[in-house]
């Protein structure tokens, strides 16, 4: 019976990403890895985590794997199944366990969308364990010393049925994340769509006008990804009000009365 394994060359992040720290995160991260301690980020969609995680992996020059967590993902998934190849059973590792047995930095973002029996699975690892159950293969994978187990979920969403529980999240080292300052963000936002910094600026005032919507109409205000697109589009040549109704306000809600009002906003900006 064979074993498929990780090929590690195909997930370091060859080129250094873009991240402009805004507090203590790089430094508490790379703390907590060089002490075995799993990492949960928590903040607003499109602020920066990914980006985040990406960014650490290149500083310590570790492989990367990403899950997006959602409402089909199993515990099976993470882990692994049997497949039938040509007349012979193969195991295929998941994403989790060839994280654990390559020492590879597992990023599963988004991880309250997954179903229950996947906390099951990272309750181990998150530990001083550090052990991977493989039920259907009657092992039990310590993880590599340069594993490093990172989760991420948007507090803005959570409910009762979807949240962290306390056995959960008492496992881990947790780093909040929110929209940069004002200057931050249109420093980012210039740097990454290629706009002029004023108009990275008006974008960014335009961002706070909407965020303060939040709760009175938008479950969310613009992230910084989302001015990032509208950016890239006017930088295109796009009209600022035209890109901002595109890449901001449609993508925002569905809502045709907020869309009017946000519409309504970046004219006012622009």
């Amino acid at each position: 019976m064979a074993v498929n394994t990780l090929k590690t060359e195909e997930y370091f992040v060859q080129e250094e990403p873009f991240y402009h720290s805004v507090s203590d995160e790089v430094t508490v991260f790379e703390a907590a890895y060089r002490n075995h301690l799993p990492v949960l980020l928590k903040g607003p969609t499109g602020c920066g985590k990914t980006r985040f995680m990406e960014y650490m992996a290149w500083r310590l020059q570790r492989p990367l794997i990403t899950v997006s967590c959602h409402d089909d993902l199993t515990a099976t998934d993470l882990v692994g199944r049997y497949l039938i190849k040509g007349g012979e059973t193969t195991w295929v590792d998941g994403p989790l366990a060839r994280a654990v047995r390559a020492g590879a930095i597992c990023y599963l973002d988004e991880i309250v969308e997954a179903r229950k029996d996947t906390m099951v699975v990272i309750h181990p690892l998150a530990d001083d364990r550090r052990v991977l159950p493989m039920e259907k293969r009657g092992e039990l994978i310590a993880a590599e010393d340069a594993f490093c187990l990172a989760i991420s979920y948007n507090p803005g969403y959570q409910s009762v049925l979807k949240d962290l529980k306390q056995s959960t999240r008492q496992r881990f080292v947790a780093l909040e994340f929110d929209y940069p300052g004002p200057d931050t963000e249109a420093e980012i936002v210039a740097r990454e769509s290629g706009v002029a910094p004023e108009l990275a600026a008006r974008l960014v005032k335009f961002a706070g006008m909407t965020r303060n919507l939040k709760g009175s109409g938008l479950e969310e205000g613009a992230s910084t990804r989302l001015l990032v697109h509208a950016g890239k589009l006017i930088a295109f040549g796009i009209d600022p009000v035209v890109a901002c109704r595109t890449g901001i306000a449609q993508a925002l809600t569905d809502d045709p009365e907020m869309i009017i009002a946000v519409n309504e906003l970046s004219s006012s900006v622009f």
